[in-house]
């Protein structure tokens, strides 16, 4: 998502999220690529959408109409076409208690806010993306039971520190927590590109029990400088390559991260239903 609005012209610095408002049909426009090109899922454009993320952009007191607004758009492209639509939730971007000041409780109630307004908007799952701390995780499947607790919860972190997240999580060890916790599918998103995926997905489907799911949503490559932006660097082929290593693997849920173009997706896609 964020890839294709930085190609329709959002500036550095302008969080995505406000384009939910200011620029709905840039945003609908991005989703309705990735559908075409054979998503079963949207996730909508609120990854930043809690309320200390958008404060840094004075926009705290518009979570409700922000992260409401995400989950329409997301949800009437896929009403067009068939599809889910994921309410992203993405870190609160503050340490929590020891090495910070949050509060698990806190956290729990920032997770909270956002999600209600995704639930208002017509989302059909929850996910939570990117985190580093398992305290955090905890927080967002609270919140998950607190407001949307017959729908279904996806928790993925990120292992790009030598294989483990931020915080020293190892991909096995998060997955036993999260899914004792809860979680109904757990994983592994962002990172390092797709090399260390499956790595790191080999670790998780150790530590996977019967009932959870596992995800794995690569960035394409590393970002390189390519006159005046950056370009990821791993082609649709590679990423397709990748798919059907992760299928093998056996992860259930394969998407793409950062970088991941409706093109990367559509040969991802063709991969695995050749498969």
């Amino acid at each position: 998502m964020g890839t294709l609005l930085q190609d329709s012209g959002l500036e550095d610095g302008v969080p995505g999220e406000l384009w939910n408002l200011e620029n709905p049909d840039a945003v609908r426009a991005a989703h309705a690529a990735y559908a075409a090109a054979g998503a079963r899922l949207l996730t909508t454009n609120s990854f930043g959408g809690t309320r200390p993320r958008l404060d840094l952009h004075g926009l705290g007191d518009r979570v409700g109409e922000v992260n409401r607004a995400a989950a329409q758009i997301a949800r009437s492209v896929a009403d067009e076409h068939g599809l889910l639509v994921a309410g992203d939730l993405g870190p609160t971007g503050e340490l929590l208690a020891p090495l910070g000041a949050l509060t698990g409780e806190q956290a729990q109630a920032l997770f909270a806010e956002q999600l209600t307004a995704l639930v208002e908007g017509g989302i059909d799952l929850v996910l939570v993306e990117t985190l580093s701390d398992l305290g955090e995780a905890d927080a967002a499947l609270a919140a998950a039971r607190e407001v949307a607790p017959d729908l279904p919860v996806v928790v993925t972190m990120s292992f790009d520190t030598n294989l483990r997240t931020m915080m020293g999580v190892r991909p096995g060890d998060a997955v036993a927590h999260l899914a004792a916790a809860g979680a109904d599918a757990a994983g592994a998103n962002c990172g390092r590109g797709p090399a260390e995926m499956e790595i790191i997905a080999a670790e998780m489907t150790q530590a996977r029990t019967d009932d959870l799911l596992l995800v794995a949503q690569s960035n394409a490559g590393l970002p390189q400088v390519v006159g005046d932006h950056f370009e990821y660097d791993a082609t649709a082929e590679e990423m397709a390559t990748h798919a059907t290593r992760l299928a093998e693997l056996g992860i259930d849920l394969v998407g793409g991260c950062c970088g991941s173009t409706p093109t990367h997706i559509a040969a991802m896609g063709a991969t695995l239903i050749t498969a």
